[in-house]
């Protein structure tokens, strides 16, 4: 084992703002940007090694298949999980997770076809599927930020009753609250199912990063007619080197062989590359990270007390993402889902009055009004002085 820093206290405010990408761009010099999914982390030695290594040779053509990319996953599954549920000679290369999910959609629906979500989700959940022809259908989750199955349950028998080949889009873990379904949820998840006729594919992106307490199940290793989609972009800070793989269970093997075989040309070798360096040789990298998510999420609870103490937080099981709700604060938007970027109600307040950019709750659809996402992958002293400046909001 080596013995890496916390990733997360590596670089400046001054060092991330030289960079080029969307968090740090975005917004004016005067905004500390805590919204979108990237992180402020150096990518791990062996994954910038790897790809070093790749321009010193010119190594810079197209991507030459699978194999390599879903071994490393195979084995990082099978040594974080201790599930060896992985067939490398079935997995797909896809470009990046949603455009994946979409691929797989095309071949488990029919266009018209409805696919649930549970709200609120990751906004992309509801303009990928819309503009792949298919219909949203929302179950709220609970109180608590977890799977409601009633909810679910009902969802499930409105999109079987309007026909078709009904789907189910799993955030496991989910974005943005955080929540790590426990294996007793994702049971009963599959046996509704399996009852009403529905189809899951897994969002299985953030599956890396669950933090102490909690522990995460594939999806796969319980319904082997679904198909998870997944890729090392957001554990090892890689949406720059896209690449993706979409993995079926035994009984789903033969619908993702009808994917056209161009989808394999959309990702970026250099991300395949990037990627299965990642779950092969990124273990103590990860490892120093999660302990670094872990302080920050304990920070960020403390600094909620300090400065924000009417506002409720649950502390995220997974991902590096808190769910806040400002509803005490009287605030309040509107519940219809829109682009990432958009504003309203407590985000907008944010960063009109306190120079913090979040991610706006309403984008995230039902339930979502009122509330802010925040990223937590940066340093503390960001994260201090980003809760210190929030403490000054006002409706």
């Amino acid at each position: 084992m080596v013995t890496v820093d916390n990733p997360l206290e590596q670089l400046t405010v001054d060092d991330l703002r030289r960079r080029t990408s969307m968090k740090w761009r975005a917004y004016p010099p005067d905004v500390l940007p805590l919204w979108v999914a990237e992180m402020d982390v150096m990518p791990a030695a062996p994954i910038t090694a790897a790809l070093r290594s790749a321009l010193d040779r010119g190594d810079t053509g197209y991507p030459s298949g699978a194999r390599d990319y879903a071994r490393a996953l195979a084995g990082f599954a099978q040594r974080r999980w201790g599930w060896d549920g992985i067939d490398v000679d079935t997995a797909q290369l896809v470009p990046d997770v949603m455009m994946g999910i979409v691929e797989v959609l095309k071949l488990v629906t029919d266009p018209g076809d409805a696919v649930v979500v549970n709200t609120p989700v990751y906004p992309p959940f509801f303009a990928f599927t819309e503009h792949a022809d298919r219909r949203v259908i929302g179950a709220r989750l609970s109180s608590t930020g977890r799977i409601d199955l009633a909810s679910l349950e009902t969802a499930f028998s409105r999109a079987r009753t309007t026909g078709g080949r009904p789907a189910f889009l799993l955030a496991n873990p989910h974005n943005p609250t955080g929540a790590v379904h426990t294996v007793d949820e994702l049971t009963a998840v599959a046996a509704l199912a399996r009852e009403y006729g529905v189809r899951v594919v897994a969002d299985e992106i953030h599956a890396p990063l669950v933090l102490d307490g909690a522990r995460f199940t594939p999806y796969l290793s319980l319904d082997d007619t679904a198909v998870a989609v997944t890729s090392a972009s957001k554990a090892w800070n890689l949406p720059g080197v896209k690449a993706a793989l979409a993995v079926p269970g035994a009984a789903a093997v033969d619908d993702l062989r009808r994917m056209p075989e161009e989808v394999s040309h959309g990702p970026s070798h250099l991300g395949v590359l990037a990627h299965t360096v990642a779950y092969s040789d990124g273990e103590d990298w990860l490892d120093a990270l999660l302990v670094g998510l872990a302080s920050n999420r304990e920070l960020v609870a403390r600094l909620m007390i300090e400065h924000l103490p009417a506002v409720g937080y649950q502390p995220p099981e997974g991902t590096y993402l808190a769910w806040l709700d400002c509803r005490p604060l009287g605030f309040d938007d509107a519940a219809e889902p829109g682009a990432v970027g958009d504003l309203a109600g407590p985000a907008k307040a944010f960063l009109d009055q306190c120079r913090v950019a979040l991610s706006s709750g309403h984008v995230f659809g039902d339930g979502g009004g009122g509330h802010v996402r925040v990223n937590l992958a940066t340093s503390q002293a960001i994260l201090t002085e980003a809760f210190t400046r929030m403490a000054a909001v006002h409706p």
